[in-house]
């Protein structure tokens, strides 16, 4: 009981309701009416308890008899796939969940039902499988499956598996670079209204890549039905166009707007939680860039957005807003500062290193080690930051009468 009790609360009820197979597929059907009573249980004295694998095999075999019910059979798949990922590695009925998921999937696709090729394929390059039955997972193996699985699955219109073919020629995994093919793949899954593949095709037209002649203007069309047809999954069109309408184009087809600019992040960032977008407005907010009138709240919470998903600048930038604060706004917190600047020292940055090395040696946030400090400003200099290659040299170097101020200067 426990055990059910436990898969029911980390997986939503909805969550296999909301995995339904792409319209894209020409064979996908639609899903039978949901069963909204309880007369499918038994009970009195013909009640049952079963553990969670044994109730998963008794609805695998049901999907398995019903060899017409393949949306059925992908679903459940779908559905032991999100079990799995909330289900601790260590736990061994984690690899009963991928395994029976791949069986059904395998079950599926082999009789050439799209939605199924396309989440088979998803599931080889998730590395989920790298545990279950010893199976072959090297990323070169994931990917051979997977690539020839997409291809499969773009035959019958299958719209993110034609994108994600396009991926695997464009990059070579699984098959060999072949920019022509991936053109093909990319122009197939944007005619279907992928979104990710009509950005894609937006930029090498505009950029003029992958042996496609330079066409801004059309280029531009492209990339403005991306934004239209814009997700979380693909908010990169919405950013983009941002960008562009920030500087204008050549030709003139996109004249400056920061206005309209400002709106497009904003869009990105508060509907699609794209942290480059939030990141962006965080600075405007906080120097009135783009016509923008400076607000240290709203600079703040854009930053906000953008560290907890993991920007490197803007946990960096969060480092700065925390170490000195702003009124009615935000307390300072050395504390706070030097948690976010070791956040953005885990992304890679320079700066961030040299910052993290910075409050070290003085003792902001941090008790002081000048020899731990050392060995961040070595990270620094080795990633090109000019400020440590210098201290390193010179280990005489005045320090400024105001730490708070010198770390905001270096931030």
């Amino acid at each position: 009981m426990k055990k059910l009790e436990k898969i029911q609360s980390a997986v939503p009820h909805h969550t296999l309701l909301c995995n339904k197979p792409s319209p894209s597929s020409c064979n996908d059907r639609p899903n039978p009416p949901e069963i909204l009573d309880h007369s499918h249980l038994r009970t009195g004295s013909r009640a049952s308890l079963l553990s969670h694998p044994q109730t998963v095999q008794m609805y695998s075999d049901i999907a398995i008899k019903r060899k017409d019910m393949l949306t059925v059979q992908c679903d459940l798949a779908i559905f032991l796939i999100q079990v799995a990922k909330a289900t601790k590695e260590s736990d061994p009925d984690r690899c009963f969940y991928l395994t029976e998921a791949k069986k059904l999937l395998k079950r599926a696709a082999s009789r050439g039902y799209a939605t199924a090729q396309h989440h088979l394929g998803n599931l080889y390059i998730s590395g989920l499988l790298h545990n279950s039955n010893n199976d072959h997972n090297d990323s070169k193996t994931r990917w051979d499956r997977a690539f020839g699985l997409f291809v499969q699955a773009s035959k019958h219109h299958h719209a993110d598996a034609a994108y994600r073919a396009a991926i695997c020629y464009e990059q070579a995994l699984g098959t060999g670079r072949d920019y022509g093919k991936a053109v093909q793949f990319y122009r197939k899954a944007a005619a279907l209204n992928q979104p990710g593949a009509m950005y894609r095709l937006g930029m090498i037209t505009i950029y003029g890549k992958l042996g496609i002649s330079k066409d801004i203007r059309n280029g531009v069309k492209w990339l403005k039905r991306a934004a239209e047809a814009a997700t979380k999954e693909y908010p990169h069109a919405v950013h983009e166009l941002a960008l562009l309408h920030e500087r204008g184009t050549e030709g003139a087809v996109l004249f400056q707007d920061t206005a309209y600019c400002i709106e497009l992040y904003s869009r990105a960032a508060d509907q699609l939680d794209y942290a480059p977008s939030a990141f962006r407005l965080g600075e405007c907010y906080e120097y009135g860039h783009l016509g923008c009138v400076k607000d240290p709240a709203l600079s703040i919470h854009y930053y906000g957005l953008a560290a907890r998903q993991g920007h490197g600048e803007a946990c960096l930038a969060m480092a700065t807003w925390c170490l000195v604060g702003s009124p009615k706004v935000l307390l300072p917190s050395e504390a706070e500062a030097y948690g976010w600047a070791c956040r953005a020292a885990e992304k890679g940055l320079a700066r961030a290193f040299y910052a993290v090395g910075y409050f070290t040696e003085v003792g902001i946030g941090v008790q002081s080690s000048p020899g731990e400090a050392i060995q961040w400003f070595r990270r620094a200099a080795a990633a090109g930051d000019p400020r440590a290659i210098q201290k390193l040299k010179d280990r005489d170097l005045l320090q400024e009468s105001n730490p708070k101020q010198q770390i905001c200067n270096i931030m």
